[in-house]
Order: structure tokens, then sequence, then C-alpha cells
């Protein structure tokens, strides 16, 4: 009889779970693990606001790994940490995906060093170019193939994997093609794993949002970057909110954007998150060490969500974009 009752109690606490979670709304986010920071912040305070109403999970495997799934159907909102590509447009296309893209904060490519590095002061595009291009593997191997002067001592690179957006959109800023880069480095699509082999290895260097160097400035060493063009920024910069935002911090300067499933959209607890994320991503995107766009640029944003505006306005964008070009073509 006690087993009867039992199985009963049991049954009836697991229609209670399914009941409630009909009720509850479940939004299902992944991609960039450079966009992962405000996208966590944005749902956490979404959450709280919705009161236990819905449920929002927010997954990392990269910008190209994101809109694998999205394209798929399998998520309703992507974050991304580049525009997205022809070769994903047109996966989107066939499964019958339509998607509105909207920018939601800016981002500066950071470049570091262990704290122990005392030689490097800062870098230019053209050192970076030729540590990372394709050429570079098993030649440039040691820190004074880079500049005479620097030590005799192998040099251990670090950098996102090949299906991150800031990979992509690094190696085209700096090499001039995206994913256009020596393999003999050590990869990951979590940027968490990419700070602490920065920070245990006195002879590493290596690249991410500068985000995740806001939180971990204990561990690393930043690199002033100098794109060698004065109408810039007049030598060596770091990606400051100042410098990003007036676009002195070039060609590592992008913006980051979510992409929103039309379809998906049309649920009723997928739409008030979109419009929390716009209301509130200038806020928080500090909050988590990013640079907020304009107000104009999350009105205009906000307006396209309004209209459902699918496609791509920013796919294309030259790279170091500045805040001024990005509102132009945002606004057409």
């Amino acid at each position: 009889m006690r087993k009867k009752i039992f199985a009963l109690a049991l049954s009836i606490l697991a229609i209670a779970a399914l009941a409630k979670a009909a009720k509850s709304g479940l939004i299902s986010i992944d991609g960039s693990s450079t966009v992962y920071p405000i996208t966590e912040a944005v749902a956490e305070e979404f959450q709280k606001a919705e009161k236990g109403k819905t449920n929002v999970t927010v997954g990392i495997s990269g910008t190209g790994g994101g809109f694998k799934k999205f394209c798929a159907g399998e998520t309703d909102i992507s974050d991304a940490s580049r525009p997205i590509k022809p070769s994903e447009v047109e996966a989107c296309r066939k499964n019958g995906i339509e998607y509105i893209e909207l920018p939601v904060a800016y981002d500066g490519l950071a470049v570091m060093v262990n704290p122990k590095n005392t030689w490097v002061e800062h870098m230019t595009v053209k050192e970076l170019k030729k540590l990372w291009e394709p050429q570079a593997q098993r030649k440039i191997m040691k820190w004074n193939r880079i500049r005479a002067g620097w030590p005799d001592k192998e040099i251990h690179l670090f950098g996102p994997g090949v299906d991150s957006g800031t990979f992509d959109y690094f190696t085209e800023a700096i090499v001039g093609k995206a994913q256009a880069s020596r393999g003999d480095f050590t990869a990951s699509e979590d940027d968490n794993v990419l700070v602490q082999g920065i920070a245990t290895d006195a002879l590493a260097l290596g690249f991410f949002g500068v985000a995740y160097y806001e939180h971990n400035k204990d561990k690393l060493r930043l690199v002033p970057i100098d794109d060698q063009n004065d109408e810039n920024g007049k030598g060596p910069q770091e990606p400051t909110y100042d410098n990003v935002l007036r676009g002195a911090y070039q060609p590592l300067s992008r913006p980051i954007f979510i992409y929103v499933s039309k379809k998906a959209a049309a649920k009723p607890e997928v739409e008030r998150f979109v419009r929390f994320y716009l209301k509130n991503g200038a806020q928080l995107s500090r909050e988590v060490g990013y640079i907020a766009l304009p107000a104009k640029a999350y009105e205009l944003a906000t307006k396209r969500f309004d209209k459902r505006m699918t496609g791509s306005v920013f796919s294309g964008v030259k790279v170091g974009v500045k805040i001024e070009e990005l509102l132009k073509k945002e606004g057409r």
C-alpha cells in the first residue's frame, strides 16, 4: 500500500512539474564566448524580473558553432562576435530560418602577455601579422624573431578556436583574411581557458575580448597596439572605452551582436527578453567590461526589432569600423 501511495505521489509531482514547465517559457541561446558575459548578465536580470515565468539557457560553442545550431532551428537566439557569414546565411535560408540582426555592444580585442614578461611594451599591427600569419608556423618560434632585442626564448601562443568569431575577426583584421592563421597555437572556444594559459606561462601571448582582461587584470598584462596610422590615435593604444568609442584602437575594435530567429520572436517570452536586452544592454555591457553603444544605436536596433527587419546589414563591413560608420550602416 505504501509503495502505491509513494508511486502516486511521484506521479503527482511529475505532473505538477510538467504543468509548471508548460506555463514557463524557455529561451535557448548559444554562440560566442565573447558575447556570453553580456547575454548571461541580461538573462540573470531578466529571469529575476520574470519571477520564474521564463527560463533562459546560455551556451558557449563559439560564434560559428552557435550559428550551426541557430541555422538548424535548435536555438532561439545566437550570440555572435562577428556578422553572419554568407555560408551561414545560406544554411539558414535552406532551413527556412529568418533572423533579425541586432548590435548589442562594442568590443576591443585585447592582446595579452604574462605579467612576468618585461620586454614587450607595445606591438605594431605589422608585428602581429608577422607572428600570426600562416607562413609563420614553425618559423617564427622565438621572441627575438618578432623584434630585435627581445629575448632568444620560445613564444607560446594562445587564441580562440576556429569556431570563434573572435578568431575570424582577428585574422581578418591582422592578417587580411578571415581564418588565415598559423595553426601551432593553443586554441579554445572558452576564453577562461586562454586566460589561465597566459596567466601561468611567462612566455605566453594571446588575444580575446577585452572583458576577459578586465576581469583578470591581476593575472595578465595588456599590450598596447600601434596601427601606425596617425589619424587613428598617434602611437600605441589600449582598448579603453574612449579609444574604442572614438575609433583610436584600430583595427581591433568591433561591434558584437545577437541574432534572433523571426519565428522565435513571435513567442511572447522571446519578445520580452529581446526588448529587455536592448533596454538594459548598455548598462549591463559596461558592468561586464564592454563598451556600450550610443543610445541612438539601441533605439535603431529596437526599431529594427519592432519591424522584424530580417537579414544582415553588417555582413561585409570592413574591419575596424568606427561607431559612426556602425550607426550609418544600421540606420539604412
